[in-house]
Protein backbone atom coordinates (compact mmCIF):
# COMPACT_ATOMS: atom_id res chain seq x y z
CA UNK A 1 0.00 0.00 0.00
CA UNK A 2 1.18 3.10 -0.82
CA UNK A 3 2.39 5.64 1.76
CA UNK A 4 0.72 8.93 1.87
CA UNK A 5 2.52 12.11 1.55
CA UNK A 6 1.67 13.47 5.31
CA UNK A 7 3.37 9.85 6.33
CA UNK A 8 6.18 10.87 4.08
CA UNK A 9 6.45 14.32 5.33
CA UNK A 10 6.41 13.00 9.42
CA UNK A 11 8.78 10.38 8.80
CA UNK A 12 11.20 12.37 7.16
CA UNK A 13 10.72 14.66 10.13
CA UNK A 14 11.16 12.78 12.28
CA UNK A 15 14.32 11.72 11.20
CA UNK A 16 15.54 15.27 10.61
CA UNK A 17 14.53 15.87 14.56
CA UNK A 18 16.02 13.01 16.02
CA UNK A 19 19.13 13.40 13.99
CA UNK A 20 19.41 17.38 15.44
CA UNK A 21 18.93 15.65 18.61
CA UNK A 22 22.23 14.13 18.83
CA UNK A 23 23.88 16.40 16.44
CA UNK A 24 23.29 19.88 17.19
CA UNK A 25 23.42 20.17 21.23
CA UNK A 26 26.77 21.32 22.50
CA UNK A 27 27.80 20.99 18.60
CA UNK A 28 30.78 24.10 19.72
CA UNK A 29 31.70 22.73 22.59
CA UNK A 30 35.31 21.96 23.29
CA UNK A 31 38.43 22.56 20.90
CA UNK A 32 38.72 20.56 17.50
CA UNK A 33 40.43 16.71 17.77
CA UNK A 34 43.23 16.47 16.50
CA UNK A 35 44.55 14.69 13.54
CA UNK A 36 41.62 15.05 11.39
CA UNK A 37 39.70 17.92 12.66
CA UNK A 38 41.52 20.19 12.80
CA UNK A 39 43.59 19.42 9.82
CA UNK A 40 40.53 19.56 7.83
CA UNK A 41 39.64 23.15 9.67
CA UNK A 42 42.80 23.83 8.83
CA UNK A 43 42.36 23.18 4.80
CA UNK A 44 38.90 25.28 5.38
CA UNK A 45 40.53 28.27 7.31
CA UNK A 46 43.03 28.59 4.25
CA UNK A 47 40.75 29.11 1.65
CA UNK A 48 39.59 32.21 3.46
CA UNK A 49 43.63 33.03 3.86
CA UNK A 50 44.18 32.70 0.37
CA UNK A 51 41.19 33.26 -1.00
CA UNK A 52 41.92 30.26 -3.50
CA UNK A 53 38.75 27.53 -3.49
CA UNK A 54 40.48 25.77 -6.49
CA UNK A 55 43.78 24.66 -4.72
CA UNK A 56 43.97 23.84 -0.97
CA UNK A 57 46.18 24.30 1.09
CA UNK A 58 47.75 23.01 4.43
CA UNK A 59 50.40 24.85 6.21
CA UNK A 60 50.59 27.17 3.70
CA UNK A 61 51.82 25.24 1.30
CA UNK A 62 49.24 23.55 -1.99
CA UNK A 63 46.93 19.84 -0.60
CA UNK A 64 46.34 17.28 -2.70
CA UNK A 65 44.47 15.20 -0.44
CA UNK A 66 40.81 15.07 -0.50
CA UNK A 67 38.04 16.80 -2.65
CA UNK A 68 37.35 20.29 -1.63
CA UNK A 69 33.04 20.01 -0.87
CA UNK A 70 33.77 19.65 2.71
CA UNK A 71 35.91 22.72 2.85
CA UNK A 72 33.91 24.85 0.77
CA UNK A 73 31.09 24.42 3.17
CA UNK A 74 32.98 24.61 5.99
CA UNK A 75 34.54 28.11 5.00
CA UNK A 76 31.57 29.73 3.80
CA UNK A 77 30.09 29.19 7.64
CA UNK A 78 33.24 30.04 8.92
CA UNK A 79 32.89 33.22 7.44
CA UNK A 80 30.01 33.84 8.67
CA UNK A 81 30.15 32.26 11.81
CA UNK A 82 33.71 32.70 13.01
CA UNK A 83 36.51 30.17 13.18
CA UNK A 84 34.67 28.04 16.17
CA UNK A 85 34.59 24.70 16.14
CA UNK A 86 30.87 25.13 15.86
CA UNK A 87 31.54 26.45 12.08
CA UNK A 88 33.58 23.60 11.07
CA UNK A 89 31.58 20.80 12.97
CA UNK A 90 28.35 22.62 10.75
CA UNK A 91 28.74 20.73 7.52
CA UNK A 92 28.64 17.02 9.25
CA UNK A 93 25.54 18.02 11.21
CA UNK A 94 23.83 19.20 8.44
CA UNK A 95 24.66 15.93 6.41
CA UNK A 96 23.62 13.92 8.85
CA UNK A 97 20.70 15.49 9.60
CA UNK A 98 20.01 15.31 5.89
CA UNK A 99 20.54 11.24 6.37
CA UNK A 100 18.00 10.78 8.99
CA UNK A 101 15.56 12.69 6.39
CA UNK A 102 16.22 10.65 3.75
CA UNK A 103 16.08 7.25 6.02
CA UNK A 104 12.55 8.17 7.08
CA UNK A 105 10.92 9.34 3.65
CA UNK A 106 12.62 6.59 1.77
CA UNK A 107 11.96 3.62 4.37
CA UNK A 108 8.22 4.87 5.05
CA UNK A 109 7.83 5.06 0.91
CA UNK A 110 9.12 1.66 0.62
CA UNK A 111 7.16 -0.31 4.26
CA UNK A 112 5.02 2.32 5.67
CA UNK A 113 5.46 5.06 8.51
CA UNK A 114 5.76 3.36 11.74
CA UNK A 115 9.15 1.60 10.41
CA UNK A 116 10.32 4.80 9.04
CA UNK A 117 9.85 6.28 12.33
CA UNK A 118 11.55 3.87 14.53
CA UNK A 119 14.29 3.53 11.92
CA UNK A 120 15.45 7.04 12.29
CA UNK A 121 14.99 6.38 15.89
CA UNK A 122 17.52 3.64 16.00
CA UNK A 123 20.16 5.50 13.12
CA UNK A 124 20.32 8.49 15.21
CA UNK A 125 20.99 6.54 18.54
CA UNK A 126 23.61 4.61 17.48
CA UNK A 127 27.21 5.34 18.59
CA UNK A 128 29.46 5.69 14.90
CA UNK A 129 26.65 7.45 13.29
CA UNK A 130 26.11 10.44 15.83
CA UNK A 131 29.80 10.58 16.57
CA UNK A 132 30.39 11.53 12.69
CA UNK A 133 27.34 14.06 12.64
CA UNK A 134 29.61 16.08 15.26
CA UNK A 135 33.08 15.89 13.80
CA UNK A 136 34.45 18.16 11.33
CA UNK A 137 35.30 16.08 8.60
CA UNK A 138 34.02 15.05 5.16
CA UNK A 139 32.75 11.20 6.00
CA UNK A 140 29.30 12.55 6.78
CA UNK A 141 28.67 14.47 3.57
CA UNK A 142 30.35 11.25 1.52
CA UNK A 143 27.63 9.02 3.45
CA UNK A 144 24.64 11.69 2.85
CA UNK A 145 26.22 11.17 -0.87
CA UNK A 146 25.89 7.48 -0.79
CA UNK A 147 22.42 6.99 0.70
CA UNK A 148 20.62 9.36 -1.36
CA UNK A 149 22.03 8.11 -4.38
CA UNK A 150 21.21 4.44 -2.97
CA UNK A 151 17.62 5.20 -2.02
CA UNK A 152 16.92 7.22 -5.47
CA UNK A 153 18.50 4.60 -7.86
CA UNK A 154 16.37 2.27 -5.96
CA UNK A 155 12.95 4.35 -6.65
CA UNK A 156 13.90 4.57 -10.48
CA UNK A 157 14.61 0.78 -11.21
CA UNK A 158 11.33 -0.20 -8.81
CA UNK A 159 8.91 2.79 -10.30
CA UNK A 160 10.61 3.80 -13.58
CA UNK A 161 11.17 7.52 -11.75
CA UNK A 162 12.86 9.92 -14.26
CA UNK A 163 13.07 12.16 -11.46
CA UNK A 164 14.78 10.06 -9.33
CA UNK A 165 17.50 8.79 -11.14
CA UNK A 166 18.56 12.20 -12.12
CA UNK A 167 18.80 13.16 -8.48
CA UNK A 168 21.11 10.02 -8.00
CA UNK A 169 23.22 11.15 -10.52
CA UNK A 170 23.38 14.71 -8.67
CA UNK A 171 23.93 12.54 -5.08
CA UNK A 172 26.98 10.51 -7.01
CA UNK A 173 28.25 13.97 -7.80
CA UNK A 174 28.09 15.38 -4.41
CA UNK A 175 29.63 11.97 -2.94
CA UNK A 176 32.66 12.20 -5.24
CA UNK A 177 33.22 16.04 -4.65
CA UNK A 178 33.46 15.18 -0.79
CA UNK A 179 35.63 12.23 -0.78
CA UNK A 180 36.23 11.22 -4.28
CA UNK A 181 35.58 7.92 -6.65
CA UNK A 182 34.25 5.56 -3.80
CA UNK A 183 31.27 7.33 -3.69
CA UNK A 184 30.59 5.62 -6.88
CA UNK A 185 32.36 2.53 -6.10
CA UNK A 186 30.09 2.30 -2.95
CA UNK A 187 26.63 2.95 -4.83
CA UNK A 188 27.72 0.32 -7.84
CA UNK A 189 28.70 -2.63 -5.17
CA UNK A 190 25.23 -2.15 -4.05
CA UNK A 191 22.91 -1.58 -6.55
CA UNK A 192 24.31 -3.65 -9.56
CA UNK A 193 23.39 -6.93 -6.95
CA UNK A 194 20.72 -5.93 -5.72
CA UNK A 195 19.16 -4.92 -9.36
CA UNK A 196 20.37 -8.90 -10.40
CA UNK A 197 18.65 -10.55 -7.20
CA UNK A 198 15.54 -7.84 -8.07
CA UNK A 199 15.48 -9.51 -11.39
CA UNK A 200 16.34 -13.05 -10.16
CA UNK A 201 13.46 -12.92 -8.10
CA UNK A 202 10.83 -11.89 -10.87
CA UNK A 203 10.21 -8.04 -9.26
CA UNK A 204 9.50 -6.00 -12.32
CA UNK A 205 12.27 -3.02 -13.33
CA UNK A 206 12.85 -0.20 -15.52
CA UNK A 207 16.08 0.21 -17.13
CA UNK A 208 16.89 4.14 -17.74
CA UNK A 209 16.36 5.26 -21.02
CA UNK A 210 19.23 6.70 -23.27
CA UNK A 211 18.51 10.18 -23.05
CA UNK A 212 17.47 9.91 -19.76
CA UNK A 213 20.99 8.36 -19.16
CA UNK A 214 23.02 10.48 -20.83
CA UNK A 215 21.49 13.61 -19.12
CA UNK A 216 22.25 12.36 -15.74
CA UNK A 217 25.71 11.85 -16.44
CA UNK A 218 25.93 15.33 -17.92
CA UNK A 219 24.78 16.42 -15.01
CA UNK A 220 27.23 14.31 -13.11
CA UNK A 221 29.98 15.65 -15.02
CA UNK A 222 28.71 19.45 -14.97
CA UNK A 223 28.85 19.10 -10.72
CA UNK A 224 32.24 17.25 -10.61
CA UNK A 225 34.87 17.98 -13.87
CA UNK A 226 34.90 21.92 -13.47
CA UNK A 227 37.08 21.67 -10.19
CA UNK A 228 39.22 18.95 -11.31
CA UNK A 229 39.62 20.24 -14.48
CA UNK A 230 40.62 23.72 -12.42
CA UNK A 231 42.62 21.97 -10.17
CA UNK A 232 45.23 20.25 -13.15
CA UNK A 233 45.25 23.73 -14.87
CA UNK A 234 46.32 25.32 -12.12
CA UNK A 235 48.80 22.57 -10.01
CA UNK A 236 49.15 20.04 -12.91
CA UNK A 237 48.05 16.25 -13.35
CA UNK A 238 50.57 15.43 -10.68
CA UNK A 239 48.24 17.09 -8.37
CA UNK A 240 45.47 14.99 -9.85
CA UNK A 241 47.30 12.21 -9.72
CA UNK A 242 48.37 12.30 -6.22
CA UNK A 243 44.52 12.85 -5.56
CA UNK A 244 42.62 10.10 -7.53
CA UNK A 245 45.74 7.77 -7.60
CA UNK A 246 47.74 7.67 -4.04
CA UNK A 247 44.77 9.15 -1.94
CA UNK A 248 42.24 7.23 -3.57
CA UNK A 249 43.41 3.99 -4.95
CA UNK A 250 46.41 3.58 -3.56
CA UNK A 251 44.61 4.08 0.04
CA UNK A 252 43.07 0.78 -0.67
CA UNK A 253 45.93 -1.21 -2.43
CA UNK A 254 48.14 0.24 0.18
CA UNK A 255 48.78 1.40 3.75
CA UNK A 256 48.34 5.44 3.86
CA UNK A 257 49.86 7.15 6.93
CA UNK A 258 50.10 3.79 9.06
CA UNK A 259 46.00 3.15 9.50
CA UNK A 260 46.21 -0.70 8.58
CA UNK A 261 44.11 -3.45 10.32
CA UNK A 262 43.79 -7.66 9.98
CA UNK A 263 40.69 -8.65 7.96
CA UNK A 264 38.18 -8.89 10.37
CA UNK A 265 38.76 -5.42 11.92
CA UNK A 266 35.68 -4.00 10.85
CA UNK A 267 33.66 -6.77 13.32
CA UNK A 268 34.43 -4.79 16.00
CA UNK A 269 33.85 -1.22 14.63
CA UNK A 270 30.71 -2.45 13.80
CA UNK A 271 29.63 -3.43 17.35
CA UNK A 272 30.99 -0.44 19.18
CA UNK A 273 29.70 1.70 16.09
CA UNK A 274 26.09 0.42 16.49
CA UNK A 275 26.37 0.59 19.96
CA UNK A 276 23.60 -0.20 21.56
CA UNK A 277 21.86 -1.59 18.96
CA UNK A 278 24.08 -4.44 17.78
CA UNK A 279 22.56 -7.23 19.60
CA UNK A 280 19.53 -6.53 17.26
CA UNK A 281 22.11 -7.14 14.46
CA UNK A 282 22.03 -10.77 13.78
CA UNK A 283 18.59 -11.62 14.23
CA UNK A 284 17.22 -8.53 11.89
CA UNK A 285 19.52 -9.96 9.08
CA UNK A 286 18.54 -13.53 9.38
CA UNK A 287 14.97 -12.15 9.47
CA UNK A 288 15.79 -10.29 6.22
CA UNK A 289 17.16 -13.26 5.17
CA UNK A 290 14.42 -15.49 5.39
CA UNK A 291 12.07 -13.36 3.48
CA UNK A 292 14.35 -12.96 0.58
CA UNK A 293 12.71 -14.47 -2.04
CA UNK A 294 9.12 -12.93 -1.47
CA UNK A 295 8.71 -10.95 -4.37
CA UNK A 296 7.60 -8.08 -2.10
CA UNK A 297 10.78 -8.23 -0.21
CA UNK A 298 12.95 -6.08 -2.35
CA UNK A 299 13.60 -3.97 1.05
CA UNK A 300 15.05 -6.55 2.77
CA UNK A 301 17.61 -7.78 -0.21
CA UNK A 302 18.66 -4.29 -0.67
CA UNK A 303 19.45 -4.35 3.29
CA UNK A 304 21.55 -8.09 3.16
CA UNK A 305 23.36 -6.40 -0.06
CA UNK A 306 24.13 -3.32 1.79
CA UNK A 307 24.92 -4.42 4.87
CA UNK A 308 27.39 -7.31 3.47
CA UNK A 309 29.25 -6.17 0.36
CA UNK A 310 30.42 -2.70 1.28
CA UNK A 311 31.96 -4.80 3.96
CA UNK A 312 33.46 -7.40 3.10
CA UNK A 313 34.95 -4.53 -0.15
CA UNK A 314 36.49 -2.39 2.80
CA UNK A 315 38.02 -5.29 4.78
CA UNK A 316 39.80 -6.06 1.53
CA UNK A 317 41.43 -2.94 1.72
CA UNK A 318 44.86 -2.50 3.18
CA UNK A 319 44.31 1.18 4.49
CA UNK A 320 41.14 1.09 7.55
CA UNK A 321 39.67 3.76 9.73
CA UNK A 322 36.34 2.79 11.40
CA UNK A 323 34.94 6.06 9.83
CA UNK A 324 34.59 3.99 6.46
CA UNK A 325 32.10 1.85 7.45
CA UNK A 326 29.61 4.56 8.90
CA UNK A 327 27.71 4.13 5.41
CA UNK A 328 26.58 0.53 7.02
CA UNK A 329 24.58 2.66 9.67
CA UNK A 330 21.35 3.25 7.59
CA UNK A 331 20.65 -0.07 6.30
CA UNK A 332 21.51 -2.04 9.63
CA UNK A 333 19.20 0.73 11.40
CA UNK A 334 16.10 -0.18 9.19
CA UNK A 335 16.99 -3.72 9.31
CA UNK A 336 16.87 -3.93 13.29
CA UNK A 337 13.34 -1.91 12.88
CA UNK A 338 11.68 -3.85 11.07
CA UNK A 339 13.02 -7.01 13.11
CA UNK A 340 11.30 -5.15 16.07
CA UNK A 341 8.32 -4.73 14.11
CA UNK A 342 7.95 -8.29 13.74
CA UNK A 343 8.88 -9.21 17.23
CA UNK A 344 5.64 -7.35 18.15
CA UNK A 345 3.44 -9.08 14.95
CA UNK A 346 4.76 -12.49 15.54
CA UNK A 347 5.22 -12.18 19.07
CA UNK A 348 8.34 -13.76 19.05
CA UNK A 349 9.28 -12.34 22.25
CA UNK A 350 11.19 -14.78 23.82
CA UNK A 351 14.17 -14.70 21.06
CA UNK A 352 14.19 -10.95 21.26
CA UNK A 353 14.69 -11.19 25.29
CA UNK A 354 17.30 -13.89 24.82
CA UNK A 355 19.24 -10.91 22.07
CA UNK A 356 18.56 -7.91 24.25
CA UNK A 357 20.63 -9.20 27.12
CA UNK A 358 23.57 -8.75 25.28
CA UNK A 359 23.39 -5.04 25.95
CA UNK A 360 23.51 -4.99 29.46
CA UNK A 361 26.13 -7.60 29.35
CA UNK A 362 28.51 -5.95 26.83
CA UNK A 363 28.09 -2.70 29.08
CA UNK A 364 29.23 -4.77 32.28
CA UNK A 365 32.17 -6.19 30.53
CA UNK A 366 33.17 -2.84 29.62
CA UNK A 367 33.09 -1.56 32.42
CA UNK A 368 35.11 -4.50 33.99
CA UNK A 369 38.10 -4.24 32.09
CA UNK A 370 37.81 -0.11 32.17
CA UNK A 371 38.36 -0.29 35.83
CA UNK A 372 41.00 -2.88 35.65
CA UNK A 373 42.85 -0.84 33.12
CA UNK A 374 42.83 2.23 35.20
CA UNK A 375 44.02 0.39 38.00
CA UNK A 376 47.08 -1.38 36.30
CA UNK A 377 48.00 2.20 34.54
CA UNK A 378 47.73 3.81 37.72
CA UNK A 379 46.30 6.98 36.35
CA UNK A 380 45.60 10.29 37.97
CA UNK A 381 42.92 12.13 39.59
CA UNK A 382 42.20 14.12 36.35
CA UNK A 383 41.50 10.78 34.30
CA UNK A 384 39.55 9.45 37.59
CA UNK A 385 37.08 11.82 37.05
CA UNK A 386 36.87 10.60 33.09
CA UNK A 387 36.59 6.82 34.68
CA UNK A 388 33.63 8.00 36.67
CA UNK A 389 31.75 9.57 33.81
CA UNK A 390 32.01 6.63 31.85
CA UNK A 391 30.64 4.74 34.37
CA UNK A 392 27.77 6.89 34.94
CA UNK A 393 26.92 6.58 31.27
CA UNK A 394 27.14 2.81 31.34
CA UNK A 395 24.68 2.94 34.09
CA UNK A 396 22.33 4.88 32.16
CA UNK A 397 22.60 3.51 28.79
CA UNK A 398 22.37 -0.39 31.07
CA UNK A 399 18.88 1.04 32.66
CA UNK A 400 17.77 1.64 29.02
CA UNK A 401 18.40 -1.91 28.22
CA UNK A 402 16.93 -3.04 31.46
CA UNK A 403 14.36 -1.33 30.72
CA UNK A 404 13.96 -2.35 26.72
CA UNK A 405 13.92 -5.83 28.38
CA UNK A 406 11.02 -5.60 30.84
CA UNK A 407 8.98 -4.02 27.90
CA UNK A 408 9.52 -6.83 25.31
CA UNK A 409 7.92 -9.22 28.31
CA UNK A 410 4.50 -7.93 27.16
CA UNK A 411 3.55 -8.24 23.51
CA UNK A 412 1.57 -4.79 23.50
CA UNK A 413 4.62 -2.90 25.33
CA UNK A 414 6.98 -4.28 22.33
CA UNK A 415 7.25 -1.59 20.10
CA UNK A 416 8.40 0.38 23.07
CA UNK A 417 11.21 -1.22 24.17
CA UNK A 418 13.56 0.29 21.47
CA UNK A 419 12.59 4.12 22.63
CA UNK A 420 13.88 3.05 25.95
CA UNK A 421 17.06 1.97 24.89
CA UNK A 422 16.67 4.86 22.75
CA UNK A 423 15.61 7.77 25.37
CA UNK A 424 19.14 6.00 27.63
CA UNK A 425 21.42 6.45 24.58
CA UNK A 426 20.11 9.90 24.16
CA UNK A 427 20.69 11.06 27.73
CA UNK A 428 24.24 9.77 27.55
CA UNK A 429 24.76 11.52 24.23
CA UNK A 430 24.01 14.66 26.12
CA UNK A 431 25.78 14.15 29.13
CA UNK A 432 28.98 13.49 26.73
CA UNK A 433 27.96 16.77 25.01
CA UNK A 434 27.84 18.80 28.13
CA UNK A 435 29.96 17.32 30.73
CA UNK A 436 32.69 14.78 29.02
CA UNK A 437 33.74 17.64 26.17
CA UNK A 438 34.82 19.88 28.60
CA UNK A 439 36.11 17.24 30.64
CA UNK A 440 38.31 16.35 28.09
CA UNK A 441 39.63 19.72 27.30
CA UNK A 442 42.35 19.12 30.30
CA UNK A 443 43.78 16.59 27.94
CA UNK A 444 44.28 19.28 24.93
CA UNK A 445 47.63 20.45 25.19
CA UNK A 446 47.85 22.46 21.89
CA UNK A 447 44.99 24.36 22.15
CA UNK A 448 46.02 25.75 25.25
CA UNK A 449 49.97 26.40 24.30
CA UNK A 450 48.89 28.46 20.91
CA UNK A 451 47.43 30.37 22.79
CA UNK A 452 50.15 31.60 24.90
CA UNK A 453 52.34 31.43 21.53
CA UNK A 454 50.08 33.92 19.66
CA UNK A 455 49.81 36.21 22.85
CA UNK A 456 53.40 36.72 22.90
CA UNK A 457 53.93 36.38 19.42
CA UNK A 458 56.22 39.02 17.55
CA UNK A 459 56.54 39.22 13.20
CA UNK A 460 59.85 36.98 11.96
CA UNK A 461 59.22 34.39 14.98
CA UNK A 462 59.01 31.08 13.95
CA UNK A 463 56.46 27.93 15.64
CA UNK A 464 57.78 24.42 15.93
CA UNK A 465 56.83 21.26 17.51
CA UNK A 466 59.55 18.54 18.61
CA UNK A 467 58.59 14.65 19.36
CA UNK A 468 55.15 15.11 20.43
CA UNK A 469 51.31 14.65 18.62
CA UNK A 470 49.49 17.52 17.67
CA UNK A 471 51.23 19.12 15.09
CA UNK A 472 47.80 19.58 13.17
CA UNK A 473 46.46 21.46 15.88
CA UNK A 474 49.04 23.41 16.68
CA UNK A 475 48.84 24.83 12.59
CA UNK A 476 45.16 25.39 13.40
CA UNK A 477 45.47 27.12 16.23
CA UNK A 478 48.53 29.37 15.55
CA UNK A 479 49.38 30.68 11.92
CA UNK A 480 51.00 28.46 9.04
CA UNK A 481 54.26 27.90 8.93
CA UNK A 482 54.73 25.54 11.22
CA UNK A 483 57.82 23.36 11.60
CA UNK A 484 57.92 19.78 12.84
CA UNK A 485 61.45 19.20 14.12
CA UNK A 486 63.30 15.93 14.51
CA UNK A 487 64.27 14.68 17.64
CA UNK A 488 67.05 16.76 19.31
CA UNK A 489 69.04 13.24 19.21
CA UNK A 490 68.49 12.21 16.01
CA UNK A 491 71.85 11.70 14.14
CA UNK A 492 70.76 12.31 10.44
CA UNK A 493 68.32 15.03 10.89
CA UNK A 494 66.42 16.45 7.80
CA UNK A 495 68.18 19.88 6.54
CA UNK A 496 64.95 21.26 6.86
CA UNK A 497 63.56 19.95 10.06
CA UNK A 498 66.87 19.93 11.94
CA UNK A 499 66.19 21.66 15.56
CA UNK A 500 69.70 23.59 15.08
CA UNK A 501 68.87 24.95 11.50
CA UNK A 502 65.46 25.91 12.59
CA UNK A 503 66.10 27.50 15.87
CA UNK A 504 68.96 29.67 14.52
CA UNK A 505 66.91 30.56 11.86
CA UNK A 506 65.08 33.40 13.62
CA UNK A 507 65.30 36.06 16.27
CA UNK A 508 63.21 34.15 18.20
CA UNK A 509 62.09 30.36 18.27
CA UNK A 510 58.64 28.90 19.92
CA UNK A 511 59.12 24.90 20.64
CA UNK A 512 56.25 22.85 21.83
CA UNK A 513 57.79 19.80 23.00
CA UNK A 514 56.83 16.67 25.02
CA UNK A 515 57.89 17.46 28.72
CA UNK A 516 59.26 13.81 29.27
CA UNK A 517 62.53 15.16 27.49
CA UNK A 518 66.17 13.04 25.96
CA UNK A 519 69.38 13.04 27.69
CA UNK A 520 70.89 15.08 24.91
CA UNK A 521 68.77 18.28 24.66
CA UNK A 522 71.04 21.02 23.68
CA UNK A 523 70.20 25.24 23.36
CA UNK A 524 72.58 25.61 20.68
CA UNK A 525 73.65 28.78 22.49
CA UNK A 526 70.85 30.08 22.98
CA UNK A 527 68.74 31.20 25.70
CA UNK A 528 65.65 28.90 26.57
CA UNK A 529 63.71 29.32 28.69
CA UNK A 530 59.71 27.51 29.84
CA UNK A 531 56.80 29.87 28.40
CA UNK A 532 54.19 27.11 29.94
CA UNK A 533 52.89 23.82 30.78
CA UNK A 534 49.85 21.59 29.64
CA UNK A 535 49.09 18.05 30.33
CA UNK A 536 52.49 16.08 28.80
CA UNK A 537 53.22 19.21 27.32
CA UNK A 538 55.79 22.13 27.09
CA UNK A 539 55.96 25.49 25.63
CA UNK A 540 59.75 26.48 25.37
CA UNK A 541 61.07 30.24 23.93
CA UNK A 542 64.30 30.36 22.41
CA UNK A 543 66.18 33.99 22.12
CA UNK A 544 69.12 35.61 22.83
CA UNK A 545 72.62 35.06 21.69
CA UNK A 546 73.18 33.57 17.75
CA UNK A 547 73.81 30.08 17.76
CA UNK A 548 77.05 28.79 18.62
Amino acid sequence: MKTPLRGLWLSGLAGAFFASLVTLPGLGIGTLWDNSETAYAEVAREILRTGDPIVMHFNGTPWFIQPPLYFWIAALFAKFLGMTSFAFRLPSALATIGIGTLVGVATARMIGTRAAVLATLILSASLLHSIIGRLAIMDALLDFGIVWAIFAWVRAIREGDATSSFLAWIALALGVLAKGPIALVIVALVIIPWAWWERQSGVQQYTPTRAGLLSGVLIFALITVPWYVMLSARAGYSALGTLLGHYSVGRYLGIIENQSGPIWYYLPVLVLGFFPWFAFVIPALVSAWNRRNDVSASLERLLIVWSIVPLVFFSLAQTKLPNYIALEMPALAIAVAMWFIRVAELDNRRTALAWSALVPLSILAIALAGVRFSQAMQFGDAFKSLTDLMIKLGIIIAIGAVLCMLLLIKRVSVLFAPWALAGATFGALFVIAFVGLPLVEQFKPIPQLAAVIERERRPGDIVAIQSLGGSNGLIFYTRPHVVTLDAPDDLKPNAQNDPRLVICAAPRAFVVTSQHRPAFDPTYGRNRRVLAKAANAILYLYDGPACL
